[in-house]
């Protein structure tokens, strides 16, 4: 039977994610905050699953109810870490950027290594990270968000080349969605992916395992412009 944990999967991609992996036979721990959002899944998704109730913000405690997770499973070959917050900062304010360093670099990394680790000690398996296409520019308006964006696709593909170098069978994917419509996303940005589709993308992606997925694939072209382009003219637009 093939396994999978997602991490961060209460609501939104995690959510879908969840739905479209069980639909093809996977059997999920099911790993947030909110319990009751967690139990609501398991009941609508066919076969038996696992919750395990986390925050990714207390990075030990996490790290080890990760760990007991996957021992209560047995032999998880997917593991995909999708917590994550954002919030806009009309105003530079601690609380709100610590929550998000928190959440976003520290409970990120601290999921993705123990993963990597569970990984190398079991000589194979597919490690998953969501981060987006913000991790490749500045915004003044949103300026904590993209840098621990940036964190973790940094963070991933340094992974990346630790398994290359281990040559063992360990892929680490790095997902970066443009603008898909789940609650943290406000109003009707441009090129807006409805959810079930966005995630369908991605399903498909880490069935081909593949390094580096764009959702929907026109933002691959966007990151590139954005990478090549000046702080000032993105400044400009942004």
């Amino acid at each position: 039977m093939k396994q999978a944990i997602i991490i961060g999967a209460s609501s939104g991609i995690g959510w879908e994610l969840a739905v479209q992996l069980a639909a093809k036979g996977y059997q999920l721990g099911l790993m947030a905050r909110r319990s009751g959002c967690l139990e609501k899944l398991a009941g609508k998704l066919p076969g038996e699953h696992f919750i395990q109730v986390t925050d990714v913000s207390q990075a030990e405690q996490s790290q080890a109810e990760l760990t007991a997770l996957i021992e209560k499973m047995g032999d998880v070959n997917l593991i995909v870490v999708n917590s994550g917050v954002g919030n806009k900062e009309r105003k530079l304010d601690w609380v709100v950027e610590r929550e998000m360093i928190d959440v976003n670099v520290r409970g990120f990394a601290a999921m993705s290594l123990t993963s990597m680790n569970y990984f190398t000690q079991r000589g194979a398996g597919h490690l998953v990270g969501l981060s987006s296409c913000a991790a490749h520019f500045s915004a003044g308006v949103t300026p904590t968000y993209n840098a621990t964006k940036a964190f973790a696709s940094s963070y991933l593909n340094g992974l990346r080349s630790r398994a290359v170098r281990s040559k063992l069978p360990i892929t680490v994917t790095t997902i970066e969605p443009g603008f898909v419509e789940t609650p943290m996303v406000e109003g009707k940005p441009m090129w807006l992916a409805p959810l079930e589709k966005a995630v369908a993308q991605m399903v498909t992606g880490i069935e081909k395992r593949r390094d580096h997925i764009f959702i929907t694939k026109r933002w691959r072209l966007v990151a590139l412009l954005l990478d090549i382009m000046p702080n000032g003219l993105i400044r400009k637009f942004m």
